[in-house]
């Protein structure tokens, strides 16, 4: 679905244009959840914004090849927390995006030995470049599959070179209407992960939407099975080792990326929430009030209560907002810091990244619930959708799909493993 678009490069274009799609998604938002159809027309809206290219990792220097393209880190986040206000699954849609398009530099190391992609150093093609040329939306994952083979992504040798991909994974975004996949698959015999570009027209590769789900409806998660699909060596993009410290930690930064682009989906659902129930409080009538002072430059008393609500929660969401920042100005050092990184500074970056995500869900999920005692009995909110706060269930559905799938008392169990021991040996690749 790739189309050629100008990218959007200076801050002030890419603020506007990011803004401008954020208020064009959040006008039909409500509709779009209920039809829960693939988000072929929300891809096609990123495309014509340029977002796709210019959603993918920063070029440091153009004469590397890249021309200068991308965001960095904090920029992508902030692109994604605005339009998840609007739409989270075009959020989380452009999150594992903006992720996956960093995979070939967190594999490119140093030159040694050659990996089972059969290069050193630097690998090819790089994705990120690519990506930004082509217009190209990415998904996939670059988690390790299972261990059980049957379960995930295997690669047997080709008779004329290359890999030959088999197998069934399911993913969270983007796979029904991508443009090329990323995903991480055991060659036969041995313990180490592959990484392999894929292109999802191959008649040998089927995809399956996820149906019936509680949240994150348009975010085109889906099954993919993989049919003897031909990998040749120029699609291989790098290879993790079986044996996760032999892994650079530049390396397992990838996951942090992945999940901190999350947290700001989830920060976007928040203040997305909070800020249509203001504006449906705000029009609403108000309750007869208890007896007070007379206020003469007040047109109309307002509830004390729903004052105290509205002090609550936006203190939440404030306070969420400078957890996932710290975390995002930290990681956004550890990536410029490339291959110089310690062990002890990604571990640090894992604890923030971790602290981030555990406060931002907690503080999406409690947001998204109490609005809907707030805008209970109130107007609709959109045409067409019915009573009582109508289409902010939405924002509950989406943060209980997004949050389900982490495990607070793990990160806050690694957060204090940290905190006491100054450890990081939990705060592995898949971190």
């Amino acid at each position: 679905m790739s189309t050629q678009q100008t990218t959007p490069r200076d801050d002030t274009l890419w603020r506007r244009i990011v803004r401008e799609l954020a208020d064009d998604l959040a006008v039909d938002a409500h509709a779009r959840d209920r039809a829960g159809k693939v988000p072929g027309d929300e891809v096609e809206r990123l495309q014509e914004a340029g977002l796709p290219a210019f959603l993918t990792a920063a070029e440091p220097d153009p004469a590397l090849g890249g021309g200068g393209h991308g965001a960095d880190l904090r920029t992508a986040c902030s692109a994604v927390r605005e339009l998840s206000a609007a739409d989270s699954s075009v959020g989380e849609l452009l999150a594992h995006h903006y992720a996956l398009s960093w995979t070939s530099r967190f594999l490119a190391a140093p030159a040694g030995p050659p990996d089972l992609s059969g290069r050193r150093g630097e690998t090819f093609p790089r994705l990120d470049a690519r990506t930004a040329a082509e217009g190209w939306l990415l998904a996939g994952s670059t988690e390790p599959p299972p261990p059980v083979a049957a379960a995930g992504l295997t690669l047997t040798r080709a008779d004329r070179g290359g890999w030959l991909l088999d197998g069934r994974r399911a993913f969270d975004s983007a796979v029904t209407v991508a443009d090329r996949l990323v995903v991480a698959a055991r060659p036969a015999g041995t313990g180490e992960s592959v990484l392999v570009l894929v292109d999802p027209t191959h008649p040998g590769v089927f995809t399956e939407p996820a149906a019936d789900r509680v949240g994150q409806r348009l975010a085109g998660a889906g099954t993919v099975v993989f049919e003897h699909v031909p990998v040749p060596r120029a699609r291989v993009l790098g290879s993790l080792p079986a044996d996760e410290h032999a892994v650079a930690p530049f390396t397992t930064l990838a996951p942090l990326v992945l999940r901190l682009l999350l947290v700001h989906v989830a920060l976007g659902i928040a203040e997305g929430a909070l800020a249509e129930a203001r504006d449906v409080n705000r029009t609403a009538p108000a309750p007869e009030p208890a007896p007070r002072a007379s206020a003469p430059d007040q047109d109309q008393p307002v509830d004390p209560y729903l004052l105290l609500s509205y002090g609550e929660l936006a203190t939440a969401v404030h306070t969420a907002a400078a957890v996932a920042e710290r975390a995002a100005d930290a990681l956004a050092g550890g990536l410029r810091a490339g291959w110089t990184l310690g062990f002890e500074e990604r571990a640090d970056l894992a604890v923030l990244v971790a602290a981030a995500e555990t406060v931002t869900g907690r503080t999406a999920v409690q947001v998204t619930t109490r609005i809907l005692e707030l805008v209970e009995g109130a107007p609709p909110a959109a045409p067409g959708a019915g009573g009582g706060g109508p289409g902010f269930d939405r924002f509950w559905r989406n943060a209980r799909a997004l949050t389900a799938r982490t495990r607070p008392a793990h990160r806050l169990r690694d957060i204090g493993d940290h905190y006491l021991h100054n450890g990081h040996t939990r705060l592995a690749r898949s971190a």
